[in-house]
């Protein structure tokens, strides 16, 4: 079903990574709203784009420049991050950036004129912001469906960044992290095989992205 295919592909945009920013101003409730309402309405402007290339292309901006990678990267290898060498955690930091860039794109939008997009109320939790936000779906003869998200926002030296989105109750950077130490218990902890049973992924990714906008 359309819907969902839209419900993973917006799991995946969130689901990238990376740590390490100075301290930035606290941010209000009204500033992450009001973040929320700029940047989700870009987005959907963005995915209305008719040709493909510049679609990701505009896609892969906005993830980059709104999309706190340095933080979620460390935050899905968790204990792990530690056990890296400093070598390791800057080839982690470029694998990941092009799994993250890649993994998106495996789901295609061909059904983006049946979405509206509306935000909520905001709340402080912790050094976070949570911003609660309605994509409505309305797509072709499928039934109309409603995907409540929260999103959790804080302020970098850089701006506002994006570092995690939950729909219903499962929050997308801890079921990657779930999936990560999966994969690193299945390398014995060996974090050498991570990086390369990772980088296996990102490069099956951006073949497969590489197909289909041959196709388009």
């Amino acid at each position: 079903m359309k819907s969902n295919l839209f419900l993973f592909f917006f799991s995946d945009l969130v689901t990238i990574l990376f740590l390490g920013q100075a301290q930035a101003a606290a941010l209000t409730p009204m500033q992450a709203q009001n973040w929320a309402e700029e940047n989700g309405r870009l987005l959907l402007d963005t995915f209305r784009e008719k040709d493909a290339k510049k679609r990701y292309q505009d896609l892969d901006k906005l993830l980059l420049e709104y999309v706190d990678l340095e933080y979620i990267g460390q935050f899905v290898v968790g204990k792990y991050w530690r056990t890296m060498s400093a070598e390791q955690q800057a080839e982690y930091r470029q694998i990941f950036k092009r799994y993250a860039l890649a993994l998106y794109k495996t789901f295609p939008l061909d059904f983006v004129d049946g979405l509206s997009y509306e935000v909520g109320q905001a709340y402080e939790d912790g050094k976070f912001v949570v911003v609660l936000a309605t994509v409505h779906v309305a797509l072709g003869g499928d039934r109309p469906q409603d995907i409540l998200l929260q999103f959790r926002l804080h302020n970098t030296q850089s701006g506002t960044k994006l570092v995690d989105i939950k729909l219903a109750e499962s929050s997308l950077i801890l079921s990657y992290r779930s999936k990560f130490y999966e994969m690193i218990a299945a390398d014995d902890g060996e974090m050498s095989w991570f990086l390369e049973d990772l980088e296996a992924m990102a490069i099956s990714a951006e073949k497969n992205n590489q197909l289909y906008l041959g196709r388009e």
